[in-house]
């Protein structure tokens, strides 16, 4: 393990977050706000980096161990640097709040601990969503477009980021990939902040919640979230662009090389929409006798459905209230999630694409053992390992989902509260059931359970191993 290039790497890193911080201190410097939260952080940030970065390291060997182990460090580190200007602010109760605050932020989960968000000063909650949009594409992601390489291989750092089954580099560069992955990302948030601001959203809840829906997170400068300004036009606009958000960038990108069949033809992409269609028609069928008409059911269905399924959490409506067959809808939503390499969280659709058509396989498999069949994706043959690294992730998730929740479950809340607060953790959704849910918020729980979630947190986003590996012994060894 090639230990001081990792402590380097996290070095420029942190340079990257300190400079990230000087946005939300001119915010805070624009409405007159106290501007000392975030020039105390940027402080120690950019001493921390500038240390870390000057280490003497002439042993340039960087693989793909190297890259596991300084992904997981990174994002704990990241989240435990963004929580800074929280503690500071004096509006957070705990260290472990302020914590909890920043990993939800950073991995795009969107749980909160806050009770009541509007009096917080302007500065802290722009920084709070614009943790979404960093961490929405992936800190490392950015880093590998701005900043120089260091000699190290980028690919092993984006291929341990980047969500889904298999890591594909748009073009042969891995900085060149990153800096269009970056501009498109870019253009859709601009273009959300002139759309919101057309349909009457404030220029700075604009900024706000385009921030949250790039970084599919949900964090909102509203108790009500979206729900607070009553507006089908704002919904309908949020509700298109989270869904965009959720699709993998990949598809944009042969878009714009025009080269529509292949993008048009992603297996992918036909399951995520066929799901929300489904999803949206039964939701709305089984809430006919929740709302006054068709419409309105429709209209609350649809957005929860998008933004349950993209892992955003914004919410118009309290689902907890919903029938139960309509909560389990959302439910199985929480396990499947958004796109490969889109912002979104959870299993992803792909990766539940190929489970089911494996599934199939195995069935005719068994109805005709002699037959020989094979697993395609996007009109290409999965291979064996694919499927075995496929397996070996569900199984992980499932048993993390089931691990967190039983030590959640020790705070004494119901099975529906322990085990949605698992789930919602390690699938980046953020709202759960009952208390936890779209009205509800994270801050009764205990801190041994807000550290397990915001671990959880970290472990979604990161689709688990990267973080599994920094508890492998075999990880740390020399050779």
């Amino acid at each position: 393990m090639n230990i001081k290039l990792v402590l380097k790497l996290i070095g420029r890193i942190l340079l990257v977050e300190a400079a990230a911080l000087v946005l939300p201190l001119l915010v805070a410097l624009l409405y007159r706000e106290d501007p000392a939260p975030f020039l105390l952080t940027i402080a120690i940030v950019a001493l921390c980096g500038l240390g870390l970065s000057a280490l003497p390291c002439h042993n340039r060997q960087f693989f793909t161990r190297e890259g596991f182990v300084s992904v997981g460090l990174i994002w704990i580190v990241t989240g435990l640097v963004g929580s800074l200007p929280f503690l500071f602010c004096g509006y957070f109760a705990t260290p472990m709040d302020c914590i909890f605050e920043s990993c939800s932020g950073f991995t795009t989960t969107g749980a909160s601990i806050l009770t009541d968000i509007e009096p917080l000063p302007k500065g802290i909650l722009f920084w709070r969503s614009f943790t979404h949009w960093l961490g929405g594409m992936g800190v490392l992601v950015l880093a590998t477009a701005i900043v120089p390489t260091m000699g190290i291989r980028s690919h092993y750092l984006t291929q341990a980021e980047t969500p889904g089954p298999v890591f594909s580099k748009l073009v042969p560069k891995q900085p060149q990939t990153s800096k269009i992955l970056y501009s498109m990302y870019f253009a859709l948030t601009a273009l959300e902040i002139v759309c919101l601001k057309l349909a009457g959203m404030p220029l700075y809840d604009c900024f706000i919640h385009a921030f949250s829906s790039a970084g599919t997170g949900g964090f909102s400068n509203r108790n009500a979230s979206v729900g607070a300004y009553g507006s089908v036009a704002i919904e309908m606009i949020i509700t298109v662009f989270i869904l965009l958000f959720s699709l993998n960038f990949a598809v944009y990108f042969l878009l714009l090389t025009r080269r529509w069949k292949e993008a048009l033809e992603s297996d992918e992409l036909r399951f995520f929409f066929l799901v929300v269609s489904g999803a949206t028609i039964l939701i709305t069928l089984t809430n006919l006798g929740f709302y006054s008409s068709v419409w309105e059911s429709l209209r609350y269905a649809v957005f929860q459905v998008a933004s349950i399924i993209s892992t955003t959490g914004f919410a118009t409506a309290d689902y907890a209230l919903w029938p139960q067959f309509s909560q389990m809808i959302l439910i199985l939503l929480m396990f499947c999630g958004a796109c490969a390499g889109s912002t979104g969280g959870g299993i992803k659709c792909s990766r539940i694409l190929t489970l089911l058509r494996s599934i199939r396989r195995d069935l005719h498999h068994i109805a005709h053992p002699r037959s020989v069949e094979v697993v395609k994706l996007d009109g290409k043959v999965v291979s064996e390992d694919t499927l075995h690294s496929l397996l070996v992730f569900v199984g992980a998730y499932v048993f993390l989902v089931f691990g967190a929740a039983l030590i959640i479950s020790l705070d004494g809340n119901s099975f529906a509260v322990s085990f949605s607060a698992s789930l919602t953790c390690v699938s980046n959704v953020g709202p759960g059931l009952e208390v936890i849910g779209p009205t509800g918020n994270f801050s009764a729980f205990s801190s041994l359970s807000k550290g397990v979630m915001s671990l959880c947190m970290i472990a979604g986003r990161l689709e688990i191993f990267p973080i599994l590996i920094l508890f492998s012994p075999t990880a740390w060894r020399r050779t």
